[in-house]
């Protein structure tokens, strides 16, 4: 537990590094948006030029924080309807969530990369309530290790950081795949508008610390109806919205509910077919989801 790990990943799992960082430089303010002491100490066991590779914005770090509370409140929330319920990480990376609000009855399930998935269960070793998984989110082997028993006691899926790495077409079916061997199930993901997508993709997504790797997948935050169309078992989609905040992006975040072209994290609920055999589809606030016409991007 005590040695130190010198990883060497290669461009999106790097990313496992990259958000750990900024909640760390976050966590570590006195007013911190969001404790994470298990993130602190896994920074000060990894061997690595953070600060030097990734710079120290406060206003990222703020933000990434915020982020990371919005999946909180969401698998908090989850927890207390479902004590004893799971809750599967794709592409989890250093995530330390389990051990922000794990409630002490609940199981986990983290999938990632076999690279990411080897340096966590290093960092973080398994055991009986939480499991690590080395293969790929867009893998429908990683459905086979969700164990029935425990689903049915409750399941939600999360996606935090990983979306806007895969293709429209990937996103698609594996929102599908989701809906479809998991009814009554719910999904938090997060996405990026289209045109940080586009800067990403053309290589334009840097600093004087460094580049982000390419982000295919982009969605508009007034486009979330359109996720309902992956599935006909997509019958809830709902944003959820960053809450708190410090200094001027507390000032500035009812605002920012209003523009179109922004982050957004977005809760996904799955019909349960047992009960609810017509699987009718609602967007946001209420509207048609899949009856709108529009489609998620697959090209």
């Amino acid at each position: 537990m005590s040695s130190v790990e010198r990883p060497e990943l290669a461009a999106v799992p790097e990313t496992a590094l990259w958000t750990l960082w900024h909640r760390v430089v976050e966590a570590r303010r006195p007013d911190t948006v969001l404790p994470d002491p298990k993130a602190v100490e896994l920074v000060g066991r990894i061997d690595f030029p953070f600060a030097e590779r990734f710079g120290s914005s406060a206003l990222v770090s703020q933000l990434q924080g915020l982020r990371a509370r919005c999946f909180d409140r969401e698998v908090a929330d989850f927890l207390a309807r479902h004590p004893r319920g799971t809750v599967v990480g794709l592409g989890e990376g250093l995530e330390t969530q389990a051990w922000r609000v794990d409630n002490g009855r609940a199981h986990w399930l983290c999938v990632d990369l076999p690279e990411t998935a080897a340096l966590r269960e290093r960092l973080l070793p398994p055991d009986e309530r939480h499991r690590i998984l080395p293969v790929s989110a867009t893998d429908p082997a990683w459905m086979d290790a969700v164990d029935p028993a425990a689903a049915a006691q409750g399941l939600l899926i999360t996606a935090q950081g990983l979306l806007m790495y895969l293709r429209p077409a990937e996103v698609r079916a594996l929102l599908a795949a989701c809906a479809e061997r998991f009814p009554g199930a719910s999904m938090v993901l997060d996405t990026v508008p289209r045109w940080f997508s586009a800067r990403s993709v053309r290589g334009r997504l840097r600093d004087r610390y460094y580049q982000a790797p390419a982000m295919p997948f982009g969605m508009d935050a007034d486009e979330r109806a359109k996720l309902a169309t992956a599935h006909p078992g997509v019958t809830g989609v709902r944003e959820v919205y960053p809450e708190g905040g410090r200094g001027v992006l507390r000032a500035l975040l009812p605002a920012a509910a209003r523009v179109k072209g922004r982050p957004s994290v977005i809760a996904l609920r799955f019909a349960d077919r047992r009960a609810d055999p017509g699987g009718g589809t609602v967007g946001a606030g209420g509207g048609a989801g899949a009856g709108t016409g529009q489609r998620l991007r697959t090209s």
